[in-house]
């Protein structure tokens, strides 16, 4: 039985005034932002390129700093569902190769040593959606990215997972679905539920920050 972790961070001194970031975030993911705020549950769909992820990072390092949580967990399926229990090593080395795009949107926004030193002391965890099975979140912000790729298992053990004082952020896109059998991806069930709860935030990105190219061959590829 999982037992609730004595507060650290949520005990600290709440610094005054905005985070300062080394990247702002746009209008538009501003608004996003604000409106997690408002939801224990979130989900963040956007074409590739439409900065989920790194609008995420961000939404977490707020709360972290800000004191409102005590730790940031990082999940991100391992794509086809394989194991990954072959591969040397503790948990986060098994799992960085997968995770490498959320801490490098870390790192973009804020100052890299501070960022590897949060890692180090776990307050950044890197954690394996096979390990998620018996455990509750508390008092933290779980950040699982490129949702699409959970099978209907993983997507419930996950949401399943949220104790007192904690946060559920989901991003995902469908057209990203990488699974070996595509029909196992319960993202789309979950977006389903979009008007039929008022319990978990849906929120779309739509400006694209790549090359123009992104958005032509996005428009090809979708016709």
């Amino acid at each position: 039985m999982s037992q609730e972790p004595k507060k650290k961070n949520t005990e600290k001194r709440v610094p005054k005034g905005d985070i300062t970031y080394k990247v702002s975030l746009t209008e538009e993911q501003r608004d996003v932002k604000r409106e997690c705020f408002n939801y224990k549950i979130n989900i963040i769909t956007g074409d590739a390129g439409t900065s989920k992820t790194f609008t995420a990072c961000q939404i977490a390092l707020d709360m972290l700093f800000k004191r409102q949580i005590d730790r940031i967990t990082i999940m991100r399926p391992t794509v086809a569902t394989e194991d990954i229990g072959f591969m040397p090593g503790d948990s986060r080395s098994k799992m960085e190769g997968w995770v490498i795009p959320v801490i490098e949107n870390f790192k973009t926004l804020y100052d890299k040593n501070k960022i590897e030193k949060l890692l180090e002391e776990e307050t950044i965890r890197i954690l394996p959606l096979q390990f998620c099975q018996g455990v509750t979140f508390y008092n933290e912000l779980t950040l699982l990215d490129e949702g699409q790729n959970c099978t209907k298992e993983q997507m419930n053990m996950v949401m399943t997972r949220v104790g007192r004082g904690s946060t559920l952020l989901i991003t995902g896109d469908m057209r990203q679905n990488q699974l070996k059998n595509k029909s196992l991806s319960r993202f789309k069930e979950l977006l389903d539920l979009q008007g039929k709860t008022s319990l978990i935030g849906f929120h779309e990105l739509k400006e694209n920050y790549r090359d123009p190219v992104v958005r032509e061959v996005l428009e090809l590829y979708n016709k």
